[in-house]
């Protein structure tokens, strides 16, 4: 189905392939194994434990160039590469995914702008599950693999018909919290619920984990964080929160620019603060 002979279809379920993507209404699209867990929680709590919603993954590259340490410290790439692949399958089963995609692009393909082959990949994805909500890195991610993959997706979306396009597309963060975006252009995804389900999610991602990487507590408190540091005049009304920004206007108008997009975000964020100091100077 896709264009390296390494990539793979895993269904927790034993379904047909296809079968489990047609069922699919949430999407995520991530770089790296991990990305999924830490990044769109939302979407796996959303269609855990129900029958009209299901949750996939994709993750883009393979892997390989992670840091490592302890036990990890002397993996090679190869074997860090079947490592991180088994360690996602497992999430996939504790999350109950439909399916999780490894595509196992090395980052330099998924980074290069000309190559076709990530886009035809993804393309092929979508038009078999046609989600209603995907969830991606998003534009101001300070991971250059991250960054890359959310413009292959937007990319990918493009390809689609208007009426094959996803209702919702989200930016999510990683390796750049958004707590930074005004609070009118964030995508506030209220993550509270089945905390050992997050934990248990995380968790499964030992060779990151214990290879040098405390992401599974990192993540756990920025959830926290921002559900307390949200409002400044009213009790804690979720005990985690995660931020996204709505990139759906990407696939609603082509010919948006996703660099004026997000100098936009940016620029709302700058008048924001200045018209605050002003006022109170």
């Amino acid at each position: 189905m896709f264009n390296l002979e390494s990539s793979e279809i895993f269904v927790p379920d034993g379904l047909p392939p296809e079968s489990a993507l047609a069922r699919t209404t949430h999407l995520v699209i991530a770089a790296h194994q991990d990305d999924i867990e830490i990044m769109a929680y939302h979407g796996v709590i959303s269609c855990f434990g129900q029958h009209d919603t299901w949750f996939t993954g994709v993750t883009v590259t393979n892997g390989s160039g992670s840091p490592r340490d302890g036990l990890y410290a002397s993996t090679t790439d190869g074997d860090m590469q079947q490592i991180r692949r088994a360690e996602q399958k497992k999430a996939a089963q504790v999350g109950n995914y439909a399916a999780q995609i490894f595509l196992d692009y090395g980052s330099s393909a998924v980074k290069d702008g000309k190559s076709t082959q990530v886009v035809a990949d993804l393309v092929k994805v979508l038009q078999v599950a046609q989600p209603k909500v995907i969830y991606t890195h998003n534009l101001a991610d300070k991971h250059d693999t991250h960054v890359a993959a959310a413009l292959r997706t937007i990319t990918a979306i493009r390809q689609l018909p208007v009426n094959q396009r996803p209702e919702k597309v989200i930016g999510c963060e990683v390796w750049r919290d958004q707590d930074w975006l005004c609070d009118a252009d964030k995508v506030v995804m209220d993550v509270s619920g089945h905390e050992n389900l997050a934990a248990a999610l995380l968790g499964v991602f030992d060779s990151q984990i214990c290879g040098g990487k405390r992401y599974d507590l990192a993540t756990m408190g920025r959830r926290r964080a921002h559900a307390t540091f949200f409002a400044s005049h009213g009790v804690d009304s979720s005990e985690a929160l995660s931020f996204g920004c709505d990139l759906t206007p990407l696939i609603k108008d082509d010919t948006l620019e996703p660099l004026t997009f997000i100098n936009g975000l940016i620029k709302n964020f700058a008048d924001e603060v200045r018209d605050r100091v002003k006022k109170l100077e």
